[in-house]
């Protein structure tokens, strides 16, 4: 990402986890967006396999990869408890929407004939960042719908700038599944976002520009016991619970120079992030014992936990400084890292099924050379 060529898909998908628009980057959680301005994506490079490619020989932590969405723009999917159903962010205009909004698909007998996905979120403003609450019937997701019905005005790239708006817009709200509205989480006048849940449902973990920078906060899920995490001058975001509840993952920028530093804190002003360097940290969940993961340069973000929560899956550019993206993993301690993932376009956003058995994530592969990111399922062998 430094001064390097990003794709305006992967801008949109750095917000969350990036996680929100995307990068979530990166919720990815992003968590902001992780994937707060829209996707087009880049074109798809093929791969040593070929434009019809859904798995690579080298990608042997994968088995009976299957692909869940055809066309559009798909991201951020996250398992419900029960591991029986996602819920994800979509950009698909056969949808009949102009900007992200809030689906859920079930998987039990998913084919590519499938009727699509049901829409949680209202069908207004933008959303970002979703997350099954205990019990599997309600959803936490952000959505700027509260500033107006239409999607809000993308950042401007006419100067060669790669920047996403951080909207002040953007709330958590906890929707049912037909899409009502039956809770406000955040009332607060800026970013709130990026949202995600302890595997025993208690805590929210999300980001926020309540403290006049974006940083990490947490809160029981009925939004009491608020609590800043994260206190050091960067983006902190795409946040996610160890599978014990006892630690969080998430990426961040961390600017040192003076220079890094006013073109941070200018760019915030404006309501704007530029996608830059990003690495990877770990902490105890009440905020404590900070440490750096990865120092491996590039854009590091979309962080989530190896079931054994020993060690952390994420996506990456350190290696080809630009293309690809591809997914890796790492021992929270910063040894042992490992490629996972070998397509030549983009792979991001994994999350694995509570029972530890599946793995979600987002790709450009098989898109046909089209523009399209989807949704692809994979069963996970250690």
């Amino acid at each position: 990402m430094r001064h390097l060529f990003i794709p305006l898909s992967v801008l949109f998908l750095l917000s969350c986890s990036d996680g929100s628009n995307t990068e979530q980057y990166e919720h990815g959680h992003h968590h902001a967006d992780s994937k707060d301005s829209t996707a087009h994506h880049h074109h798809a490079h093929g791969g040593n396999a070929g434009p019809e490619t859904t798995h690579y020989e080298k990608e042997t932590h994968l088995k009976n990869v299957r692909q869940l969405t055809y066309g559009g723009d798909n991201a951020e999917a996250y398992w419900s408890f029960d591991d029986q159903s996602l819920v994800f962010q979509s950009n698909n205009p056969k949808w009949g929407y102009a900007c992200d909004q809030i689906y859920v698909m079930p998987l039990e007998n998913m084919t590519p004939d499938t009727i699509p996905p049901f829409i949680v979120s209202t069908g207004k403003g933008r959303t970002t960042c979703s997350y099954f609450m205990p019990g599997d019937s309600t959803i936490i997701y952000g959505s700027t719908h509260l500033g107006g019905d239409a999607c809000p005005e993308e950042a401007d790239r006419s100067s060669g700038r790669y920047v996403w708006s951080i909207y002040d817009t953007y709330d958590l709200f906890v929707s049912d599944m037909e899409g009502n509205i039956i809770q406000q989480l955040t009332d607060f006048d800026g970013y709130d976002a990026e949202a995600t849940l302890s595997s025993d449902g208690s805590k929210i973990v999300f980001t926020s520009t309540r403290s006049g920078d974006l940083e990490l906060w947490t809160m029981n899920v009925d939004g009491s016991d608020l609590k800043q995490i994260t206190f050091d001058l960067g983006y902190d975001g795409g946040a996610f619970f160890s599978p014990d509840g006892t630690q969080l993952v998430y990426r961040s920028s961390r600017p040192k120079t003076p220079e890094e530093v006013d073109k941070y804190t200018s760019l915030l002003a404006e309501g704007l992030v530029e996608p830059s360097d990003m690495e990877l940290y770990v902490c105890d969940v009440d905020g404590t014992n900070h440490r750096q993961v990865t120092s491996l340069g590039g854009a590091n973000w979309a962080p989530f936990f190896h079931p054994s929560g020993e060690k952390i899956l994420f996506c990456s550019n350190h290696h080809s400084g630009g293309y690809p993206f591809n997914l890796f993993m790492i021992n929270v301690d910063g040894t042992g890292l490992e490629q996972v993932t070998f397509d030549d376009s983009f792979d991001s956003f994994p999350m694995f099924s509570y029972d530890g058995k599946h793995l979600v994530f987002a790709s450009n592969r098989n898109n046909g050379r089209t523009r399209d990111t989807n949704l692809f399922i994979a069963e996970w062998q250690d």
